[in-house]
């Protein structure tokens, strides 16, 4: 009787032990299940790259403003910030040193004419004598060279009136070309003169402003390998037309184009300097202001993979790229140092048609097999943008 009650424990104890058996089982072969991981097969596409230099602007002619006489400002005809045409009065010099220069020279002048006549006379009323041999050629030559004496002080005080009036032409000092006026720094009633620390003031020429920015070394190579032409002020000219990012990180409305370059490498930055030209008809740009130039770069079948599916080894990028078995390899590759947003472009390591794990493979291991999630490559593009 005792036997039964033992039987059922043994069998209770087989079947707990067979079932605990099947469930090891169980969880083994879904510990062997390949995991599901996010791919995405990349194709060859036509992209623009920018890329951005800080620039410095100045206007198309900055022309400092400096008299050329001594004197004291009298009246000054126009404020900071105007806009000023070529010919238009800025200052008037009080300097009556000048006036009364021209009033000595005009009577200067007077008084040598009297004399030349007087000269004149006397040469006319000496040659019929000579000619009739009553006197001597030797007065003749006499009176004539007399008559050269006074013509030449006649143009002499000629000379020194033309001077005169075009130093007093100086009191009054207008503008040597259009543009924009700069700061004042001397006001009415300050003494100015040729060597003054400051000019009266600045003009700038901004119907065209010139962007400058430099490139280094690596730049300018780039450039030479990616455009034609014979040299480099060629290929430059090959840019297509840049953009121009104001301070307030708006972007300018009018593009403008690169035209030249620094004939030689700055030892000390390792840099060469560029200028783009920008049309300024409204005036927004002004002298001394700083922007950004966006250079654009148009690229034939590029290879596009996001930034988040690569690994940094080292300085080396890697990507799992899964096989048609869909096993991982993980393999090298090399991008442009120009990035497209949240992409890198391959040129090296990839081919149209390549299917890469886009993210979550940090347990991943070379050679793991993987169940893939094939997505979209918009939806890919549209999420990362």
């Amino acid at each position: 009787m005792k036997r039964k009650p033992i039987l059922l424990l043994f069998a209770s104890l087989s079947l707990f032990f067979a079932a605990c058996g099947s469930g090891n089982k169980d969880n083994k072969a879904k510990n062997n299940e390949p995991q599901l991981y996010p791919v995405v097969e990349i194709s060859a596409q036509n992209t623009a790259l920018t890329t951005t230099y800080p620039a410095m602007l100045e206007g198309q002619q900055n022309v400092d403003i400096r008299p050329k006489v001594d004197g004291f400002i009298e009246k000054i005809y126009v404020d900071e910030g105007a806009t000023v045409k070529k010919g238009q009065p800025l200052f008037a010099i009080n300097a009556p040193q000048y006036e009364q220069a021209v009033r000595t020279t005009a009577a200067a002048i007077k008084s040598a004419e009297a004399e030349v006549s007087s000269a004149q006379l006397q040469y006319d009323k000496t040659k019929p004598l000579v000619d009739k041999d009553i006197i001597s050629k030797f007065e003749l030559e006499n009176t004539g060279l007399t008559l050269t004496a006074k013509k030449a002080a006649l143009a002499q005080a000629k000379a020194a009136l033309a001077n005169a009036k075009t130093n007093l032409g100086y009191t009054l000092v207008t503008s040597p070309t259009s543009g924009v006026i700069g700061n004042i720094p001397y006001k009415v009633g300050a003494l100015v003169s040729s060597s003054s620390p400051m000019p009266l003031t600045t003009i700038s020429n901004i119907d065209k402003v010139y962007a400058y920015f430099s490139l280094n070394e690596k730049q300018l190579l780039t450039i030479a390998r990616d455009y034609q032409g014979a040299t480099l002020e060629a290929k430059i000219k090959q840019i297509p037309e840049v953009s121009l990012v104001l301070a307030d990180d708006t972007t300018y409305p009018i593009k403008g184009k690169i035209e030249t370059v620094s004939g030689q490498i700055n030892v000390q930055t390792g840099s060469s300097s560029l200028r783009a030209t920008f049309n300024n008809p409204s005036g927004l740009l002004r002298s001394g202001a700083s922007a950004t130039i966006v250079i654009p770069q148009n690229i034939e079948n590029a290879l596009l993979i996001p930034q988040k599916s690569t690994t940094d080894i080292q300085g080396q990028k890697f990507v799992y790229v899964v096989t048609d078995s869909n096993t991982v390899v993980n393999k090298a590759i090399e991008v442009m140092e120009v990035t497209k947003g949240n992409f890198y472009v391959v040129t090296k390591g990839l081919k149209s048609g390549d299917k890469i794990v886009v993210e979550g493979f940090a347990s991943l291991k070379d050679g793991n097999k993987i169940k893939p999630n094939l997505l979209s490559r918009d939806s890919v593009f549209v999420a990362l943008k």
